[in-house]
């Protein structure tokens, strides 16, 4: 396959809407080390803990089938704005929560608005990359979950260790106000779209996003997707202190070390989908992860540096599904529908999240000494959603040529499509 290079404008839409995802994504990202702090603070169950997460994303969901019928009727720089607006208020005011019902509430509003942000990211790349470059996109995008580790989370524990749980969600705050400033000054609109036949009403235009059976697979495929990261992150903090030994002042060189290695092999695992092929990443990266995930759920005692080695590994192979994964789905919707598709797909993504989370919550327990007990089994559910994935995403790999030539970037995808 040939490679095609980045214009120098592509290097900074490509720029931004990583370090744009980094602050959606370390807002979500925060709570799992913050997690070993907030059960005790707030008093609270694992099971409360759970619905913390599991209410942003239920919220998120329904945002984004609410907005999905205007998500392809606006310029998408204006409808990111508006969104990414919302989404710091609600930060701000989780910084602020003093107790664990407003704390619920915060979340909502964050989900509210953050919910429909990844959409239009995605919406974004695929209006401005072709299908043969989006590995590459994806590959640099999908580092914002590592940086979330290597800035985010370590930076996020001291300001929690040195003042309280707030200030993490300031910080994100003030990060927020920056990137936003750079969106309105710098971004240029993003309205191509616009020129395309629309429908006149966006309730129809909703139901045929949803009612069309060649966008079913990719919506299942993009829920079960979610379903591991919203499962093991929230406690992952709160297993490796109590069960696998860590201290607690260990967390944030556990997070930075494993955070500069995947950041690494994010770029490189996108190279790899563009030159070999998504779907044999992602098969790669399917029994990688799931090899490890097995692995780690089932750790006990363990040495810092076997547990690093072990995190690094585990995340390479969730880079190699996720970022082959996303290139393949956004080859799916037809250019006109493309905000409604992703925004369907965030829906979707965050519900199948929320009740991850919150079964995942339901499953394991937390004995008096704090141990964490039944992660094991989140391990093998998760296994069994990895492998119902693999099937669909092969369904979808034989629908979607990657070497189809193109004349611009929204007129480049399946010609089934058109």
């Amino acid at each position: 396959m040939t490679k095609e290079k980045f214009t120098g404008y592509q290097k900074f839409v490509v720029g931004l809407l990583a370090f744009l995802q980094f602050t959606i994504i370390l807002d979500f990202m925060i709570l799992s080390p913050l997690g070993a702090t907030l059960i005790p603070t707030l008093q609270i169950t694992p099971s409360q803990f759970g619905l913390v997460v599991s209410v942003y994303a239920f919220s998120a969901g329904l945002s984004g089938l609410l907005a999905a019928g205007f998500a392809d009727r606006f310029d998408r720089k204006k409808i990111l704005l508006f969104f990414y607006s919302g989404f710091i208020l609600g930060t701000l005011l989780c910084g602020l929560a003093p107790t664990y019902p407003f704390l619920l509430f915060a979340r909502t509003v964050t989900g509210l608005f953050g919910g429909v942000i990844g959409s239009v990211i995605l919406a974004i790349a695929t209006d401005l990359f072709p299908l043969e470059m989006r590995g590459r996109v994806m590959g640099v995008i999908q580092t914002s979950f590592a940086a979330s580790q290597i800035l985010g989370i370590p930076i996020g524990l001291y300001l929690s260790n040195r003042w309280n749980w707030h200030a993490p969600f300031l910080m994100i705050v003030t990060i927020g106000l920056l990137v936003g400033s750079v969106i309105f000054f710098r971004l240029k609109p993003i309205d191509a779209h616009l020129k395309l036949k629309q429908d006149h009403s966006a309730f129809r235009h909703l139901r045929k996003t949803i009612s069309n059976s060649s966008y079913l697979l990719a919506f299942l495929a993009t829920a079960l997707l979610s379903m591991g990261g919203f499962m093991l992150m929230p406690f992952g903090s709160a297993f490796s202190v109590n069960n696998l030994g860590i201290k607690i002042d260990q967390l944030p060189m556990m997070y930075l070390i494993t955070g500069l290695c995947t950041i690494f092999a994010g770029p490189l695992i996108g190279k790899a989908s563009d030159q070999f092929g998504k779907f044999p990443v992602l098969l790669f990266g399917t029994l990688l992860s799931m090899v490890m995930v097995l692995i780690y759920t089932n750790l006990g005692l363990t040495p810092f540096p076997i547990v690093i080695l072990t995190n690094v590994i585990m995340f390479v192979g969730v880079f190699s599904r996720m970022i082959p994964s996303q290139a393949l789905i956004t080859a799916i919707p037809a250019p006109a529908m493309r905000g409604s598709f992703n925004a369907v797909s965030a829906s979707l993504q965050q519900i199948s999240g929320g009740i991850a989370s919150a079964f995942a919550g339901l499953i394991v327990s937390q004995r008096p000494d704090g141990h964490i007990i039944h992660f094991n089994i989140l391990g093998y559910i998760i296994c069994c959603t990895a492998l119902c994935t693999l099937s669909i995403m092969y369904r979808i790999h034989k629908r979607v040529p990657e070497n189809i030539p193109h004349s611009n970037p929204l007129n480049n995808e399946h010609p089934s499509h058109s």
